[in-house]
């Protein structure tokens, strides 16, 4: 097959239309970005406890006394589940019984009175702090206590969404077109989460949510796709590498401050249908890959979209820039015998698969459990989000600047194993030192989302051409299975405090451990078709790596052959 690359050099690198592309997609992955924490503000869950009928005729202190006192984390704290008997209560009340001058001061003191009284659940509801949040789909709904199990299985069915958008998406989007799955996904971001807003229960929600989780992260992997296949070179490099992700992180950023100035889940599920709204218009402005349109045996298409480009960038095409006869009928079978059992059809390919696929997974576990986890600690949280979130923006750049000079693999390993070593260490400062362990946390999650950057390259140059967005889609399938396990983390804390961050930090290293059997893609020539897959190496250590020479690694034999593979990244 003719090099595809070469056939498009007259274009250029950066030229307007390259310059168009490279903004264009980075507003579409805003509503993504925007949406991805939605589940940890709409699904808070405020200090509460038992509320006290007005009509108990009970002071204010003897309402405060009727909350039994426990112990959580060395601190004392009052019951969110039980109150001491209210008729008990009010009878001591009633006959004279004084509590004490210190009970304001002292949470303990009415419990030397009243812990001999029995306890009952809250049977007249909760009342819940607005310190941070007015209203939130946990205080509405009352998924506290007894219903407590509802808020990790809510988040379950959001992530749960997004397995079965990755799952369909890549296969939909191999068959008919990039830009068709990226504005369905980005439409769907807007109708559901708008729909939100007016859920009148619980079950309703969930329905909702996770419809809503159905194109969050259809809409990253396929903005990615197409930015790799539309632009060359360093342009590419940057793009998916350093630009791409930052928008990201703009979009997640956008999240806290929206949340800090609206407090009710209601209107920020409407202000989360304005991203996706503001980016329709850009379905006129967007290009198909031309890539794909080749790949499909639709040239002439391909050639009609870069003729324009051309007259864009102000130079001229050649007269014919795809050879059909070449082209047209070998990539089309291709498109069409390439399926999603590929990818565990022979030895090589399946090796590989099944590794990034539990790579995938235990990052996700540990990403989202990072979030989840970030409840348990004090202080203000849309403050503590906004700073775990902009811990990503040098974590993208020196996954960029990894990306440059050094292998993938060894790349991956030293960021995860920073992260892994940072979260082991969070159970030594946890309840001393809360400064000292928000900035292990915020080192963890560096590490982590600089190694999940090289990931997404790492994966994308071991796919073959002809069924990589499949790839791409099915370990983005994966990291979802491993965000629905993520809720769950919590619950550990009920048996030790430190567990959900051993969990998160004994995944890690696991990743790191089976990432060494992977083979290496950095300066090597990338397959096209999954007979080129490489062959997984036995162990060896990723440090211990040879890279090949900068100039001329490529064969004569591999330039004539498939077209070079999107992401790669040497310049």
């Amino acid at each position: 097959m003719q090099d595809y690359e070469e056939s498009l050099s007259f274009l250029g690198t950066w030229g307007p239309f390259q310059k168009r592309v490279f903004y264009l997609l980075g507003l579409a992955i805003i509503p993504s970005g925007y949406n991805l924490l939605c589940v940890i503000f709409l699904l808070a869950a405020p200090p509460h406890h038992c509320s006290i009928p007005h009509h108990s005729n009970l002071s204010h202190d003897w309402i405060q006394a009727s909350i039994p006192v426990q112990q959580v984390a060395g601190r004392p704290e009052r019951s969110s589940c039980s109150r001491y008997e209210l008729d008990q209560v009010q009878n001591l009340s009633a006959s004279g019984t004084t509590l004490g001058l210190d009970l304001t001061h002292n949470l303990s003191s009415p419990q030397v009175l009243l812990s001999s009284l029995t306890q009952e659940g809250c049977r007249d509801g909760w009342t819940y702090s607005t310190e941070h949040y007015q209203s939130t789909v946990v205080s509405e709904f009352n998924l506290v206590c007894s219903d407590q199990w509802k808020q990790p299985l809510t988040s379950v069915f959001y992530f749960l969404g997004g397995l079965l958008g990755c799952f369909v998406s890549g296969q939909i989007s191999d068959r008919f077109g990039r830009k068709p799955v990226l504005f369905g996904a980005i439409v769907g971001l807007s109708i559901f989460s708008s729909a939100l807003a007016f859920a009148s229960s619980w079950p309703v929600f969930v329905v909702l949510f996770f419809m809503l989780g159905l194109g969050q992260l259809t809409c990253y992997i396929v903005v990615f796709v197409l930015g790799s296949e539309i632009l060359m070179g360093p342009t590419r490099v940057i793009f998916s590498s350093l630009c791409l992700p930052w928008a990201y992180v703009f979009g997640e950023l956008m999240l806290p401050v929206t949340s800090y100035l609206l407090r009710n889940w209601r209107h920020l599920s409407l202000a989360m249908a304005v991203p996706g709204l503001a980016c329709v218009p850009l379905w006129w402005l967007i290009p198909e890959s031309p890539r794909w349109l080749v790949s499909r045996g639709r040239v002439q298409e391909a050639e009609l979209l870069l003729r324009s480009a051309a007259l864009q960038n102000r130079v001229e095409a050649p007269h014919v820039i795809f050879f059909t006869a070449k082209v047209e009928k070998p990539t089309s079978e291709k498109a069409e015998s390439a399926t999603f059992l590929d990818l565990l059809r022979t030895p090589n390919i399946r090796h590989i698969t099944l590794i990034l696929w539990f790579i995938w997974f235990s990052n996700n576990v540990c990403y989202f459990g990072l979030s989840f986890n970030m409840s348990s600690l004090y202080g203000n949280p849309f403050l503590n989000y906004s700073l775990l979130t902009a811990v990503e923006l040098p974590a993208f750049a020196a996954c960029w600047l990894a990306a440059r000079r050094l292998p993938r693999r060894q790349s991956y390993v030293c960021f995860v194993l920073l992260g892994a070593l940072a979260l082991l260490l969070i159970q030594l400062t946890l309840n001393s030192q809360p400064v000292l362990t928000l900035i292990l946390v915020l080192v963890g999650k560096f590490g982590l989302l600089a190694g999940t950057g090289v990931l997404y390259t790492y994966t994308s140059e071991l796919s073959p051409t002809v069924i990589r967005t499949t790839a791409m889609s099915t370990c983005a399938m994966f990291s979802r299975v491993g965000s629905s396990v993520s809720p769950y983390l919590l619950q550990l804390a009920v048996f030790n405090q430190f567990l959900p961050w051993i969990v998160v930090g004994a995944l890690s290293l696991l990743s790191v451990v089976i990432c060494v059997f992977l083979p290496e893609t950095f300066r090597q020539p990338l397959p096209d078709t999954i007979q080129q897959v490489a062959v997984p190496q036995r162990f060896r250590w990723p440090w211990a790596s040879t890279l090949p020479p900068k100039e001329g690694w490529k064969s004569a034999e591999d330039t004539t052959a498939a077209p070079e593979v999107i992401c790669t990244t040497c310049l």
